[in-house]
């Protein structure tokens, strides 16, 4: 059962094809916790992510895969949908261009997960990596 949800900056999306904590904790939380993302992180991981490769010297091939198999974990939020709040997320933002992800984060009234400090201080809880654990497991309580 879905009881919580966090939408996820495109810094996480493409930890969790780099490396193993960010796609564990996906893999653990899948069942109680709804994962999205805005189109747009989904295509900024997808343009960073190669030369990501190249440079550490990895097979894009393998990280093509990863990458082509995470909408089975984070879902991908239209613009459509997260577009209404753009003028609200751009006030709030300190770096402009995250404001899809904090649009999507207002649009469906949940936390983000980032490692990107320019989500603090938004109005919006913010998670990163290292804390996102204690948010995972704290059940929300409904009716108090």
């Amino acid at each position: 059962m879905i009881r919580q949800a966090l939408v996820l900056d495109a810094n996480i999306l493409i930890r969790s094809v780099l490396g193993q904590r960010v796609r564990n904790l996906l893999d653990q939380f899948t069942d109680s916790t709804a994962f999205f993302a805005p189109d747009e992180a989904f295509a900024d991981a997808e343009k960073y992510l190669p030369p990501i490769f190249e440079r550490r010297g990895l097979d894009w091939a393998v990280g093509a895969a990863a990458l082509t198999a995470l909408p089975a974990l984070v879902q991908a939020v239209d613009g459509d949908v997260y577009g209404a709040f753009e003028a609200e997320a751009r006030r709030r933002i300190r770096d402009e261009r995250d404001w899809p992800v904090l649009a999507t984060a207002l649009a469906l009234d949940c936390p983000v997960w980032t490692e990107d400090a320019d989500f603090f201080g938004s109005g919006i809880a913010t998670w990163t990596t290292s804390t996102v654990h204690l948010y995972l497991k704290i059940p929300l309580s409904h009716g108090s």
